[in-house]
């Protein structure tokens, strides 16, 4: 079965940076809603008419992929706002940020916890690949059609091929 737009496909993945660094690499296929929102625009065009085994190549630009770097989505908030046990990496949805977090910060983001301080934690919503540019080598390992509950919802939940906001 070739991939057409509102269908389902499986894919692993090798992700590079342009110096050929190796950033993510997925081994179990995941499942994507080709033509729905999971995928990002340019995989999306990329996999269609595609089959079982191949693999497909690109190399994406920052617009093309997770989007340039927002300095205004990194926020300074006070350490005490926060549980004691918070740790560099952790996530943060932003309509669940504490009373008291800078009312400007967007709540339909991801933040993650990129420092910690004595006084102070800081936010970023930027995807953590925002701003750079990637090479993806996908491998389809399996494709079928989309449920129509599937169709529906746009998407299988997964997101790591789009961007944050």
């Amino acid at each position: 079965m070739q991939i057409t737009q509102q269908c389902v496909v499986a894919l692993t993945w090798t992700l590079k940076d342009t110096l050929g660094e190796t950033l993510d690499v997925l081994d179990d296929p995941v499942e994507f809603l080709v033509g729905g929102n999971d995928l990002l625009p340019a995989i999306d065009s990329a996999l269609l008419g595609k089959s079982v085994g191949e693999t497909v190549e690109l190399q994406l630009e920052p617009e093309q992929a997770f989007g340039d770097f927002n300095d205004q989505l990194v926020f300074l908030e006070p350490r005490a706002l926060f549980p004691q046990e918070i740790e560099e990496g952790m996530t943060i949805e932003g309509h669940a940020l504490p009373t008291g977090c800078n009312p400007d910060a967007p709540k339909d983001v991801l933040y993650t916890v990129a420092d910690l301080y004595p006084e102070h934690v800081v936010l970023d919503g930027n995807h953590p690949l925002a701003g750079i540019a990637i090479r993806v080598q996908l491998a389809i390992r399996a494709v079928r059609e989309a449920t129509e509950a599937e169709v529906g919802q746009g998407t299988l939940g997964t997101g790591f091929f789009k961007p944050f906001q």
